[in-house]
Parts: C-alpha cells; sequence; structure tokens
C-alpha cells in the first residue's frame, strides 16, 4: 500500500532513542522529510545523521525542551523555514514512566504529578499549538501522541493521570481542527522493546543469571504472548501520520499486543 506520504515534512519529538527514534525511521522509510528534536544533543545528531545514511531523506535535528514554550516555538520556526512548511507532528517526548517512582496515594508527591503533567501533556500541548497554525492554513495535517496503556490502568496515579490527560487533550485537539482536515489520534503502547528497556534487561540479566530472552518472555502478558518492538509502535504511527489514516481521528489506538480479558468498544 502507497502511504502517500512521500514529499511530506515531520516533526518527531523524542526522536534522539526509543520510540521516537523509530518513529522517525518509519516516516523516513516512506520519504518523509524530518526535523527531529529532544533534549540530548549528541544523541539527537546521531539519529539524524544515521537516518539520513539509511533513508537519504533531509533530516534536521534540533535540540528542543518541549517544556520550554520559547524553544518549542524556535522548533516550528526553523522547520517552517528550512522544511518550507510542515504536515506532520509526532509528539514522543516524555521521561520514560519505568525509571520513575511507584504510584501509591502517600508516595505521590505533587511534584510527582507535576513534572508529568509538564513534561508530557504541557509539553504537547505546546508543540500541537505551535504546528496547528500551519496545518490549518494548508487544509491539511496529521498530529500522532505517544501516550500509553498506563492510561487503561489504575496502578500509578500518576502515569494514569498523565496518559488520560494526552487522551483527552488528543480528542479535544481532533473535534477542533478536523474540519480544518486535521486528524488527531493517540496511540497507546504496552511495554515496548527499546534501546533503553534492553539496556536495563541486560543489567538486571547479568545481576541475577537470566538470559534477557526469558526475561522478556515473563513480561510478555499480552494476548500475542511476545513484546512489542518499537519499530512495530512506528509502523502504527506511520499509517496514522499518511494521508491513508482519514477515517481515525480522536481516537486512543492501543498498540501493545492486546490486553486478554476486558472489552474496550
Amino acid at each position: 500500500m502507497d502511504l502517500r506520504l512521500s514529499g511530506k515534512r515531520a516533526i518527531v519529538t523524542g526522536a534522539s532513542r526509543g520510540i521516537g527514534l523509530a518513529v522517525a525511521r518509519g516516516l523516513a522509510a516512506e520519504g518523509v522529510d524530518l526535523v527531529i528534536a529532544a533534549r540530548a544533543e549528541g544523541a539527537l545528531r546521531e539519529a539524524a545523521a544515521g537516518i539520513v545514511r539509511e533513508f537519504g531523506v533531509r533530516v534536521i535535528a534540533v535540540p528542543t525542551d518541549t517544556g520550554d514554550d520559547e524553544q518549542v516555538k524556535a522548533l516550528v520556526a526553523r522547520t517552517v523555514d528550512e522544511l518550507g512548511g510542515v504536515d506532520i507532528l509526532v509528539n514522543s517526548a516524555a521521561t520514560p514512566w519505568s525509571a520513575g517512582p511507584g504510584g501509591g496515594v502517600q508516595a505521590t508527591t505533587d511534584e510527582i504529578v507535576r513534572r508529568e503533567v509538564e513534561i508530557k501533556v504541557l509539553g504537547y500541548l505546546r508543540t500541537a499549538r505551535a504546528v496547528a497554525p500551519h496545518l490549518v492554513a494548508q487544509g491539511w495535517g496529521r498530529i500522532v501522541n505517544i501516550s500509553g496503556l498506563g492510561a487503561r490502568h489504575a496502578n500509578s496515579i500518576g502515569q494514569t493521570i498523565r496518559n488520560v490527560s494526552v487522551s483527552a487533550l488528543t480528542k479535544n485537539l481532533a473535534d477542533e481542527l478536523g474540519p480544518h482536515g486535521v486528524n488527531v489520534t493517540v496511540v497507546h503502547p504496552g511495554i515496548t522493546r527499546t534501546e533503553r528497556f534492553t539496556e536495563r534487561l541486560t543489567a538486571q540479566a547479568e545481576r541475577d543469571g537470566d538470559e534477557v530472552a526469558a526475561l522478556e518472555q515473563q513480561l510478555a502478558t499480552n494476548s500475542i504472548r511476545r513484546l512489542v518492538d518499537a519499530s512495530e509502535i512506528a509502523d502504527v504511527v506511520t499509517f496514522l501520520a499518511s494521508p491513508r489514516s482519514i477515517s481515525i481521528t480522536g481516537d486512543a489506538i492501543a498498540a501493545g499486543g492486546g490486553i486478554p480479558g476486558p472489552v474496550f468498544y
């Protein structure tokens, strides 16, 4: 299937590694020119060089802290200036929850929730706010927000709040921007194999004398009974970023390999 993405221009945040980098590579494979953003400048520039070598598209690395509105505005302005416009925004800049604290009421301080909302929810809002006028003016665009299946599990207050909030933001944007040709969706990954995840499992395996594959299998409690790779999340996002996804907007797409038991409708 031709996704009709060749020649489109995208901003991908959180793209120095993990799901963000996988998404950038997925879009590049379809001929999309990219501006990739993250706070870690060295890793970001290395990621950009790798994408250029592999896919031959134009890639501009712009170190950006999405917690700073002025940096976000500068990111979008540079994209429009250097690529001639912007068609797609993929929001993936967030602190991995696996690296953060747990979620009981006594352990959930104001600062934990404030930090998660600031980085993930308000960060996504800032980028969408800066990009939306360009998408509306041209009458076409796609915004894909990466959230997480923590939105559907009440096992951590902070995690659930941040992910449900991204879903709420997505729906509001979809209803407002839909009449202008802009679709907005949210993707909920589950446990996903990324560089950071593999590094953590490798360290655990070395410490406990286990095999990484065995540890992965223990964590694969989804319906397909294997972990989903970041590249497979990217496949979903790449479709949602394409003109082919016209019939999907405002909705949450679960991409965790299925949750055994519950019926979501």
